[in-house]
């Protein structure tokens, strides 16, 4: 009777084992399942963490934050943001230092619509914690102008309106595989203008991550997966201006089963976090 229930128990085990359910996984580059503890030991040793989202991911946000949280208890360090662009760097610095609220803060910046959900208690963070927030987008505006009339038309602007974007000329290799899938998803529309637009965003994110690093700091940076997907956008800024800088990437996926990585994405960042295609969106 003892052997019995004995039996009974451990095949109960195995079929609630069986039926648990995990909403991610992570994966090493080549397809290997790894732990989140060998991503925080990984991410510890590194200059800059380039953490690739999905904006509307609810799961990728809060890993975001465990993920600097977790770094924040042994490390020093920088945020940055693709959410919040360069020339409202003076009004972020005012809400972190408690000058103005968050209702005020809405009004004086270019917040995007998710923010209080997604990139608040991110912010915050680094307001409790006195951590310094570097917005390193380029402000849109100027990025659809080079959509339009493409890179000549930054030259035309005030030299005080040039410190928000990378240092002119903006380097540019259209045989970049990112850039050349972005043209071919697009069919041609836009022209050789589209990438550029978004090469203008990778080059003046990477640029602000440069000017911003600090010895035995980590600088964690938000950004949609496709800006450091591939090893490329902000990523190959960063190692042509900085080849010694130490960075690790994280890219997002959306897979129906998560237990084996797709083949598509093999490659795709030194970690690959890959969320359940059902998992809670923001938006």
């Amino acid at each position: 009777m003892k052997l019995y229930y004995t039996l009974t128990a451990l095949v109960l085990c195995v079929f609630m084992n069986a039926q648990d359910k995990q909403p991610y996984q992570l994966y090493t580059k080549n397809g290997k399942k790894v732990t989140y503890k060998k991503l925080l030991k990984a991410s510890a040793k590194a200059d800059v963490v380039l953490f690739g989202e999905h904006h509307n991911d609810a799961l990728i946000h809060w890993l975001q934050l465990e993920l600097t949280k977790d770094l924040a208890e042994d490390n020093e360090l920088v945020l940055g943001a693709e959410m919040i662009e360069a020339d409202n760097q003076t009004q972020l610095n005012q809400y972190l230092k408690g000058e103005i609220d968050q209702k005020a803060f809405d009004t004086v910046a270019r917040l995007w619509n998710n923010h209080k959900t997604d990139y608040k208690p991110l912010v915050d963070f680094a307001k409790e914690k006195q951590v310094s927030f570097i917005a390193t987008n380029i402000p849109r505006r100027y990025a659809s102008m080079v959509f339009k009339k493409g890179f000549p038309v930054l030259d035309t602007l005030p030299d005080n309106e040039k410190a928000w974007i990378a240092p002119l000329p903006i380097a540019y290799d259209a045989t970049l595989p990112g850039y050349v899938k972005m043209l071919e998803m697009m069919g041609g529309h836009g022209g050789d203008n589209l990438p550029k637009a978004q090469a203008v965003k990778d080059a003046t994110m990477a640029y602000f991550i440069a000017q911003n690093l600090k010895p035995n700091t980590v600088f964690i940076h938000y950004n949609g997966t496709y800006h450091s997907d591939n090893f490329e956008g902000i990523n190959w800024y960063l190692k042509r201006n900085k080849p010694e800088v130490k960075i690790i990437t994280i890219a997002a996926v959306s897979q129906k089963d998560i237990s084996k990585l797709e083949e598509e994405y093999l490659q795709t960042a030194d970690f690959i976090l890959v969320v359940d295609e059902d998992m809670t969106k923001t938006y």
